[in-house]
């Protein structure tokens, strides 16, 4: 079997490629900022920018913005996923768990907007206040941001408390009917116990989320005032040109992010459960109608809040001209660019997911650095890679012209942690089942991913993909620091025709956006499943 060597070594090569790539992506970064903040300035400069107020107070307002969510998406979470758990019988459970499902992949831009066309000056529920004469307040600044985060984070936390309940021992809930308690009691005695330890660890998992958003914070924020670290990096780059205050904030960003993940690894447990639609075999147990109608209630209202984004896009994006605007170069060039970068990014995210994979179960040592290297992204979040990356090759190249390997650099790294999610465990299981006996039969290289592997992971490999490219389609974060006329996606000229007040236009837009990701997420499911049919 010589044929076979060449493909042996390659396979032994690529792990620590990977690794060394994906280090090199975010430690570059760092070390740019580090070299200029030691050379590029004065000691007296830094410190005149760490201490000055008007950081401090974007520092607190970055963690109070987080805090607020956090808690806001947990406790709305709390009584939905509890419900969820306590009435399994119910006519669209299942279509409710899918609703929930979408906001974890709709881009970010186009969730603002349509919470900008729902609360907005001109939105149907400030309308809808107005003519009730209840006070009404701006979307714009705290109250904005707050909306759009518990939109996003709520379900995520809720499908994490509901797989966290669906783990407990099916005795405990039994035996709670039998003794004839209440919802509050079985909340309080027997579910509390399992739903804590998943909501402390979703909890840590949404405030490192807020503390590094930056669509939301940079499209709804009021300005000084409602401004979060990243958009402070985001702002002292393309407006101010204030290299050394974006090296300072940047700084803060990391240590901010550090304590996040700090945070996050303390809570322990584990999101899968809150990932999947699970399958459980349900009690046949009656409730009294009094407690049926106020889960409709809430479960109604929980529905409603999720879906009212996507109604209000399509009603906006509808009512806009679409023809015309796919009809317009620009557009067309943009959707271009955001399917070339996105499809990029993807391939590049699932070579280097595959690589890490097979350090992970075929390294002798250094396998905990295989399984974890895609976690680096959430030390180093992508912005921060962004500027790091803008002041190393500012002075050597264009930016702009280097927009496009660094836009598919950092949205693949971006989406790695995903990618990793869905592929890894199918891989270790790949591993236990079938790598000794393929050792034993000499079956190697392209051959045994090709007649062993493939069959067994073409369903996580094409859900990571297109996860991967959903999230690179929607991203708003590389692109606003390195976009020009020259390199334009779908997020970047929404958010171009938001500033020029060009609304109907941004709707249509995040229409077709938003019809695109949903699309490619469900292409990437019904394929899998027919090619590992045909297999």
């Amino acid at each position: 079997m010589k044929h076979t060597k060449p493909y042996q070594g390659l396979g032994l090569a690529l792990p620590p490629l990977a690794l060394f790539l994906l280090a090199g992506l975010a430690l570059g970064a760092i070390i740019a900022l580090v070299v200029f903040a030691a050379l590029g300035g004065s000691q007296v400069d830094v410190i005149d920018i760490a201490t000055d107020t008007v950081v401090w107070r974007i520092i607190r307002f970055t963690l109070w913005q987080a805090a607020l969510s956090t808690l806001l998406s947990a406790l709305f979470a709390i009584p939905v996923g509890f419900l969820l758990f306590e009435y399994k019988h119910f006519y669209g459970r299942e279509l409710l768990l899918r609703l929930f499902a979408i906001p974890l992949v709709l881009p970010q831009i186009v969730a603002v907007l349509a919470i900008v066309s729902l609360y907005g000056n001109q939105g149907f529920v400030t309308q809808a206040l107005k003519q009730a004469g209840l006070p009404i307040g701006t979307i714009y600044g705290l109250s904005g941001i707050l909306i759009a985060h518990v939109f996003f984070n709520m379900p995520l936390v809720a499908r994490v408390v509901l797989g966290a309940l669906n783990a407990m021992p099916a005795e405990y809930e039994r035996l709670s009917h039998q003794l004839n308690m209440g919802p509050l009691q079985r909340l309080r005695h027997i579910c509390w116990p399992y739903m804590r330890p998943a909501l402390f660890n979703a909890s840590a998992l949404v405030f490192m989320l807020c503390v590094t958003s930056f669509t939301v914070v940079l499209t709804l924020g009021g300005g000084p005032r409602a401004t979060t670290l990243e958009v402070g990096i985001y702002q002292a780059l393309t407006f101010d040109f204030d290299i050394p205050r974006a090296v300072v904030l940047t700084v803060m960003q990391l240590a901010l992010t550090a304590f996040a993940v700090y945070m996050f690894a303390r809570a322990g447990g584990n999101i899968d459960a809150g990932m999947t639609l699970e399958r459980t075999r349900p009690l046949l147990i009656k409730h009294k109608a009094s407690q049926i109608i106020l889960a409709v209630i809430l479960l109604g209202v929980a529905a409603l809040f999720v879906a009212s984004p996507f109604i209000a896009i399509f009603a906006k994006g509808i009512a806009a001209d679409l023809i015309k605007l796919l009809g317009q170069s620009a557009v067309q060039k943009a959707i271009m660019t955001s399917f070339v970068l996105g499809a990029l990014a993807a391939c590049l995210c699932i070579a280097v997911t595959l690589a890490l994979c097979e350090g992970a179960v075929r390294a002798s040592f250094m396998q905990g650095a295989y399984s974890h290297a895609a976690s680096l992204v959430l030390v180093v979040p992508p912005i921060v890679i962004a500027a790091g990356w803008f002041i190393l090759l500012r002075p050597f190249v264009s930016i702009y012209e280097a927009a496009p390997y660094l836009v598919v650099s950092v949205n693949a790294a971006m989406a790695l942690p995903f990618a990793m999610r869905f592929v890894l465990p199918a891989r270790q299981t790949a591993a236990q089942r079938h790598d000794r006996l393929c050792a034993q039969l000499g079956i190697q290289g392209f051959d045994k991913w090709r007649l062993v592997l493939l069959p067994v992971m073409i369903k996580p490999l094409s859900v990571g993909f297109a996860f991967a490219f959903a999230l690179s389609l929607g991203d708003l974060g590389v692109i606003a620091l390195f976009g020009s006329e020259k390199v334009q996606t779908l997020p970047y000229l929404i958010l171009q025709r938001m500033g020029s007040y060009r609304t109907n236009d941004a709707a249509g837009l995040a229409l077709i956006l938003c019809v695109l990701t949903l699309a490619i997420l469900m292409f990437a499911d019904r394929s899998s499943v027919s090619l590992k049919d045909k297999r």
